[in-house]
């Protein structure tokens, strides 16, 4: 006689896995509701607390956590000793075990979940009936998961649960209980303020899709990811693979329409950096706009949108060379004409809005982590520093440019006019010279626009020289020793300065 023990929360694929166990001459014995659900569909199953002769005690909580449990589990086939022991203390072997943990992290994800009811669902007896298999996969199968019983159940039909398998089960366990003790571990230690982390931080990420090679093609690269959400549970409609550089881009792009997911926004990225943005009336005429802003730059760029593709805007994406498109969904018409461009790759992302927790950085001997920026700036908050003040019209227009230069590479300077980014400056080593790549590619255009700066002016110079291309606003964080310069120099020259008092670098 020998058993397979299933104890799951998760009944999905149970039945089937039941049938071919049975099949394939194992005895059931299975804990509480597990054993109810067997018998209830016909099943000949032995309960855990009747095998034992230790009823469930502390409402459930001890279960498993018994000797007859994890000898049958642990002992070695080939030892004697072990055999001994077995036949002593009249333990059935337990060859294949089935496990899966109570769902903790789904009970944390809701709102108004306790920590009492959050503690409930830490799972200790089915944790260690997980490593006690896995420590002994020369003899013990041990699933984790409804997605890896058709492949057992094949392996099974076919008497092939062979070393390799059991070894390679015993692999995705470990993986399996040390991502459910990561998210334990990180809800005791989540940071109700900005500026706090753990002291100790473990990565638990995923291999979701090796790539071709990574910035340059001479780096090896994979995509890995934390847990089913953003770009990996994008669905990828049409084109090549994705690469690494695309997933950047795609990542900026993703960051800039979040701002605006209740408009029609669209952004063209080149190089993580937008080189058009712009709003509209429809998501065609937004994306035109922006394709608009920087023809040149918008080659070979990738386009993100806060609104799904139609016939319209695919109409426009046709016109020129694109390398990705991110949408929150297409319509039928709109996947037609974008199909002509098979090369195109388009993916749907529903969720544009969820970001990253943290930001990773990478030096040498170590890594620096961040809370990601995604603070919401509060606009009742900011200061009119000028005698001159904004119009609501000029009020919406520097919000815009505030909201963009944030997703511009520090030092960052972002001129706009009538909701359309008009000259960018990213990058650059001083602020006055990314003020000048942004004014000589606005050029006449700069009359009448506003200015954001990601960083404070030390200086009056970018004032002065904004003034000499027509700008008539300018929004930035404010905090440099020398603000009154920038704000007297404003009113000499009949500038309106908007100070947030909040700072968005991206390095």
């Amino acid at each position: 006689m020998v058993f397979a023990l299933l104890s799951v929360a998760d009944k999905a694929g149970l039945t089937a896995l039941a049938q071919a166990l049975v099949t394939a001459g194992y005895d059931l014995l299975a804990s509480g509701g597990t054993a109810k659900q067997l018998a209830e569909q016909g099943f000949r199953v032995t309960e855990v607390a009747e095998y034992t002769r230790s009823p469930e005690i502390l409402g459930g909580r001890v279960k498993t956590l018994h000797p007859k449990i994890h000898g049958g589990i642990l002992a070695r086939r080939a030892l004697s000793d072990d055999q001994e022991d077995l036949q002593t203390a009249e333990i059935i072997p337990i060859d294949v075990v089935v496990v899966n943990l109570y769902p903790f992290e789904q009970t944390i994800a809701q709102a108004d979940v306790t920590a009492a009811e959050a503690i409930e669902q830490i799972d200790i007896g089915g944790v260690a009936l997980i490593r006690a298999a896995a420590k002994n996969f020369q003899y013990v199968s041990i699933l984790t998961a409804p997605n890896q019983y058709p492949v057992f159940i094949t392996a099974l039909a076919a008497t092939q649960v062979d070393f390799g398998l059991r070894r390679q089960l015993a692999a995705q366990a470990f993986a399996h209980t040390s991502h459910y003790d990561q998210a334990i571990y990180r809800w005791f230690t989540q940071s109700e303020t900005i500026s706090e982390l753990p002291a100790t931080l473990t990565l638990d990420l995923e291999a979701h899709q090796v790539l071709r090679y990574g910035e340059n093609p001479h780096q090896a690269a994979t995509w890995y990811q934390t847990r089913a959400v953003g770009f990996s549970t994008a669905r990828i409609i049409q084109g090549k693979p994705l690469s690494f550089n695309n997933l950047m881009d795609l990542e900026a792009a993703r960051r800039m329409v979040a701002h605006f997911l209740d408009q029609h926004c669209a952004v063209i990225i080149k190089h993580a950096n937008p080189c058009g943005v712009a709003l509209g009336q429809t998501i065609a005429q937004a994306y035109t706009r922006s394709y608009q802003a920087d023809t040149t730059s918008a080659f070979g760029g990738i386009v993100g949108l806060s609104k799904p593709v139609d016939e319209a805007t695919a109409q426009e994406l046709s016109h020129t060379f694109l390398e990705c498109v991110l949408a929150p969904g297409y319509t039928p018409a709109a996947l037609e004409v974008l199909r002509r461009k098979s090369q195109l790759r388009l993916l749907e992302l529903t969720d544009l809005g969820t970001a990253p927790e943290l930001d990773f950085k990478a030096i040498s001997g170590g890594v620096l982590v961040q809370k990601t920026d995604t603070l919401s700036d509060d606009p009742t908050a900011w200061q009119v520093v000028t005698q001159k003040k904004p119009t609501a019209e000029e009020y919406q227009e520097l919000l815009f440019a505030w909201r963009v230069v944030q997703q511009v590479k520090s030092n960052a300077i972002v001129l706009t006019k009538n909701l359309q980014t008009i000259g960018i400056g990213a990058g650059q080593m001083n602020r006055v010279g990314s003020a000048q790549i942004a004014l000589t590619q606005a050029g006449t255009l700069a009359q009448g626009a506003v200015l954001a700066s990601d960083g404070f002016f030390p200086f009056d110079d970018t004032v002065r020289l904004a003034k000499t291309y027509g700008v008539q606003a300018l929004i930035q964080p404010g905090g440099s020793k020398r603000d009154a310069d920038s704000i007297a120099a404003c009113d000499e020259l009949g500038l309106i300065m908007l100070i947030t008092g909040v700072r968005h670098f991206l390095h």
